[in-house]
């Protein structure tokens, strides 16, 4: 599926609105809260957040926290 997204001003930011078809696949809502991650080979991921993804997160951000140095040293 491919979808044609428009950038509309709304008050003082840029919004993105998601046709029906979009929040289906997403299974999505208004007021449901969505991530926006780095995907492979470039461009982003949307995806709904869920308290497993939350949680996920936290522990990742813990980790490279603690061995930050010994990822920095991995990445050369």
């Amino acid at each position: 599926m491919q979808l044609q997204l428009k950038l509309r001003k709304i008050g003082n930011s840029v919004g993105v609105v998601l046709p029906k078809e979009a929040l289906a696949k997403l299974e999505s809502g208004e007021g449901d809260t969505l991530i926006l991650t780095d995907a492979p080979g470039g461009g982003y991921r949307v995806t709904p957040e869920t308290s497993d993804f939350a949680q996920q997160m936290a522990v990742a951000e813990k980790i490279a926290k603690r061995y930050r140095n010994t990822l920095r040293e991995l990445a050369k």
